[in-house]
C-alpha cells in the first residue's frame, strides 16, 4: 500500500506528517489521509513531489515487496516526460486499454 510506503519512508528521514508537507508543498491532511489509507489514488504528480522530499524514487514508493517491478532508464525516461506533459492516470490507464484492445484484434 503507497501510504505505508510513504508513512515508513517519512519516519525513516525522521520527518513529522508537518514537516514532509512543509518541504513537499503537499498539505498535510492529504498526505495524512495517504499514510491511513483514505486517499487509494493519489496522483502520480503528489507521489513525485513526495519521492523527491524524502530522497526516494516514484518507483520506490509505488512498489510493494509482493509485485516488485524494477524499471530500467529507458522506462523512466519517457514516463517521467510524459507525466511532466500533464499525463494523468485516468489517461494512462486509458492508453493501457487501447493498446490491449488493438492487440486482441490483430490476433482475431
Amino acid at each position: 500500500m503507497v501510504g505505508d510506503k510513504i508513512k515508513s519512508l517519512r519516519e525513516e528521514k525522521g520527518y513529522t506528517i508537518n514537516e514532509l508537507a512543509h518541504y513537499s508543498n503537499v498539505s498535510k491532511s492529504y498526505i495524512s489521509s495517504i499514510e491511513r489509507g483514505i486517499q487509494k489514488n493519489p496522483s502520480i504528480k503528489i507521489l513525485k513531489k513526495i519521492a523527491l522530499t524524502l530522497d526516494t524514487s516514484l518507483e520506490n514508493i509505488l512498489s510493494s515487496d509482493k509485485n516488485k517491478i524494477q524499471l530500467d532508464e529507458e522506462w523512466i525516461e519517457p514516463l517521467n516526460r510524459a507525466i511532466s506533459q500533464g499525463l494523468t492516470k485516468e489517461e494512462f490507464i486509458e492508453f493501457l486499454s487501447f493498446v490491449q484492445f488493438k492487440r486482441r484484434n490483430l490476433h482475431d
